[in-house]
């Protein structure tokens, strides 16, 4: 009997148990156990030797398996060492979004794309360059989002550890924690620190908001709110567009304001949603592969569209955003994007613990790399210093807003105008009519 290969399958909590008889001595158990843990750490250099998209160039295969041959040679006694390990060889990719994480993390990160975030509602990165541990975006209704976290806060301390050092996987551990608790982070912006309490709280987020606003003119403008790229996010956003369309609103106002983004498919489907035809994204491999989306033909309406965008819309938000101005679909209206082209693939461990691997990166329909750079708005527009309160948001005390609105009133009347105005039609008093002899121009 392979002992070893049981052993594989059943993972550690068998170990310490007797098997047809056979009495597994401690030096056996030890060894076993050894393996395990080496099988993990091989299973992690495997994966990343076979599809690590490196974006910077640096990647070296025969570094990597030196790197391979330095850490099977080691010895660990349990899983913690085994863990370190990894983490200490995925730093050799100089890729804050290639991470590991153990089983109760990555069990975690399963059901925050699922939905459900439990902590305090914000993503973070590893700034590589500077080190720095940095807020990719609060998520709008939770509470870093209520106490004024914003996109690219960096954070210098958690319940005053210093975060200099300081892995993103601990962070997290220090700053999730039981329900109803509290943490201190030291948030550094502007060139100034200063602290926030934050509550801990387990929030089922509803990706997506909608409602209707009517302008002066008389428009029905259809607004909605995309918050996070979850797996129920496409739902819900094909159930608040049927609903619009069956109110018949003028126009969209698309807000991925603070968006951090989230799954690549949530991403196409939702393009798909307003764009019929035409590429939404590429995405090159490590092998120089290329897989484009296209539009599916099965867009939900044609209606003019307004994105509104601003440093906190990264990754899945920013190949909305591109696809809505690269094919002319939309405009979009706000500030610079947060500047993430790059793809991660998440893969579970033989041990139940996880890999988030950048594995390509992807291209705007006109072939731009925004990674590092972001989207500039066709309108930008900055926000007030002093931030408006929840419940301005999508209304005309919101700067950004209004401003998209103003836009969208533009492009509503020009296609109003082009529909009316038939030049192969032979129904000429439906574009003209006649008064004293003379035609007039009419917007009837």
């Amino acid at each position: 009997m392979k002992i070893k290969n049981l052993f594989k399958k059943q993972s550690v909590f068998l170990l310490a148990t007797t098997l047809s008889g056979i009495i597994i001595s401690d030096y056996t158990k030890a060894t076993i156990l050894e393996n395990n843990y080496k099988e993990v750490i091989d299973h992690v250099w495997q994966i990343v030797y076979r599809e690590f998209l490196d974006s910077d160039g640096k990647f070296e295969t025969s570094k990597w398996i030196d790197i391979r041959k330095d850490f099977l040679a080691k010895k660990y006694l349990n899983s913690n060492q085994a863990y370190d390990a990894i983490r200490n060889m995925l730093s050799n990719l100089d890729d804050p979004y290639t991470r590991f994480l153990d089983p109760k993390e990555f069990n975690q990160m399963r059901i925050d794309t699922s939905g459900e975030l439990t902590g305090v509602g914000i993503q973070i990165f590893k700034d590589k360059d500077s080190d720095d541990l940095i807020i990719i975006s609060p998520i709008e209704g939770t509470p870093a989002y209520e106490a004024g976290i914003k996109a690219k806060d960096k954070i210098l301390s958690i319940d005053n550890a210093s975060t200099k050092g300081m892995s993103i996987e601990d962070a997290v551990k220090l700053i999730r924690g039981p329900r109803g608790t509290k943490v201190k982070l030291e948030i550094f912006r502007n060139g100034n620190s200063f602290y926030k309490y934050l509550s801990r709280e387990r929030i089922e987020i509803k990706s997506v908001t909608s409602k209707i606003n009517e302008t002066k003119d008389g428009f029905l403008i259809g607004y909605v709110r995309l918050k996070q790229f979850n797996a129920n996010a496409s739902r819900e956003m094909k159930d608040a567009l049927k609903d619009l369309e069956i109110k018949k609103v003028s126009g969209y106002v698309l807000d991925l304001r603070s968006n951090p983004g989230g799954l690549l498919e949530s991403s196409v489907d939702i393009s798909r949603l307003f764009i019929d035809k035409g590429i939404i994204v590429s995405t090159l491999s490590k092998d120089g592969l290329k897989e484009i989306k296209r539009g599916n033909g099965k867009a939900l309406t044609k209606k003019p569209l307004i994105v509104l965008v601003n440093e906190g819309s990264a990754s899945a938000s920013e190949i909305v955003s591109g696809a809505i101005r690269d094919n002319k679909r939309g405009k979009l209206v706000g500030g610079k994007t947060f500047g993430k082209g790059l793809v991660q693939s998440m893969r579970t461990l033989v041990d139940g613990s996880g890999l988030t691997v950048t594995v390509a990166k992807y291209l705007t329909p006109n072939g731009t790399d925004i990674n590092k750079f972001g989207i500039t708005p066709d309108i930008e527009v900055k926000m007030n210093a002093n931030p408006i309160l929840q419940r301005e948001i999508g209304t005309r005390r919101d700067k950004q807003y209004r401003a998209g609105e103003k836009e969208l009133i533009k492009m509503i009347k020009k296609t109003k105008l082009v529909s009316q105005f038939q030049p192969k039609s032979t129904n000429l008093l439906a574009v003209f009519k006649k008064k004293d002899n003379n035609f007039v121009y009419s917007l009837n």
